[in-house]
Parts: structure tokens; C-alpha cells; sequence
């Protein structure tokens, strides 16, 4: 099942970047692996799904949202959280609401498939698949720490990942603070 692996190590890498005890958002969550993860690191943690049997191997890590996001209402309408976790998923017309959610100083971990994917596997449909620069482009109002776009094998595949802050705005001025958390 979906989520059951073992954390991405594009989210174990960034992960320094959510601050102390963060409230972090795991999008399209599966069986939580990165709620498990996160939740071991001391982080109050948040997954949506749209999978009841999914989120109840999970429950016990955090809160859980049983959610159709793709055909419902986005459920964290007016909240933000400190880190915003997406990997392996893509539904462009939730970008807003993602992107949305990330509060001041929080930051935004993404890793999903790309353009290119279809000739090693799936998902192999367009819909699915990041185009070159399409994560640089729905995240231009954060400050990109990390990005990736190619190839990768073990297993073969194209993948593309994001690390971004929002930054803190005081008096006008923008800052953000990369130290480790």
C-alpha cells in the first residue's frame, strides 16, 4: 500500500527546515509514511486522504482527514502549517490551496513524477506529470532552497522536488531563517 516505504530522502533532507514541534500537513498522505516519520521527530502532524483504510493504519501518528481533495472542498480552508509535505501526487488545481497553507516561515517539501516518466513507467499520463520548471513556477512567491528536476534510477524514473520557504514579512521587509530547526 501506498505509504507504508520508508520517508523520501528528499523529505529527510529538508525536513531541518520545520521549525521545533511544527504543525506539518501530509497531502495525499497514503498509509502515513512520512506522518510516521515526522511524528517520531517530535512534529504534530496532520494527513489527508482519501483512503479510510489508509488512514487507519496512520491514525495513531496524528490527526487524520478522510477527504476526496480532487472532488471536495480543500479541508484546511483559512489554516496554515509549518511544513506542507506532497510527494508522489499531483492535482494542479489544488497548487493555490497548497501553496496557501504554508505559513510564514514554514516551508513547502514536494517530490513527484515528471514529464519524461512515461518512457520508464508510470504514471505515464500527462495529467500526472510535472512539465520542466512547472514546480519552480507555482511556487514563485516562496524562496526556493532546494530544487531538482531529471532523471534517477533505482528505481528508473523522472522525477521533480522543491524545497521552499515562505518568507517572514516584518515592517515590509522579507526574511527567512534556513538554520537548522
Amino acid at each position: 500500500m501506498h505509504g507504508t516505504e520508508q520517508a523520501s530522502p528528499w523529505v529527510q533532507r529538508w525536513a531541518h527546515l520545520i521549525a521545533p514541534g511544527g504543525r506539518v500537513l501530509d497531502v495525499a498522505c497514503g498509509a502515513g509514511r512520512h506522518m510516521r516519520w515526522l511524528a517520531a521527530r517530535g512534529h504534530h502532524v496532520t494527513g489527508v486522504d482519501r483512503n479510510p483504510e489508509a488512514l487507519a493504519l496512520v491514525a495513531a501518528c496524528g490527526d487524520t482527514v478522510l477527504a476526496d481533495i480532487e472532488n471536495g472542498p480543500w479541508p484546511f480552508a483559512g489554516q496554515t502549517f509549518d511544513a506542507v509535505i506532497v510527494t508522489n501526487y499531483l492535482w494542479r488545481p489544488l497548487w493555490p490551496d497548497i501553496i496557501g497553507s504554508v505559513a510564514e516561515g514554514g516551508v513547502l517539501i514536494y517530490e513527484t513524477f515528471a514529464a519524461g516518466n512515461e518512457t520508464v513507467g508510470k504514471p505515464s499520463r500527462p495529467d500526472f506529470l510535472l512539465q520542466a520548471g512547472e514546480l519552480l513556477r507555482v511556487s514563485v512567491d516562496l524562496h526556493t532552497v532546494a530544487y531538482e528536476d531529471g532523471f534517477e534510477t533505482s528505481p528508473d524514473r523522472f522525477v521533480q522536488r522543491i524545497a521552499a520557504v515562505r518568507q517572514h514579512t516584518d515592517n515590509g521587509l522579507k526574511r527567512f531563517d534556513l538554520r537548522p530547526a
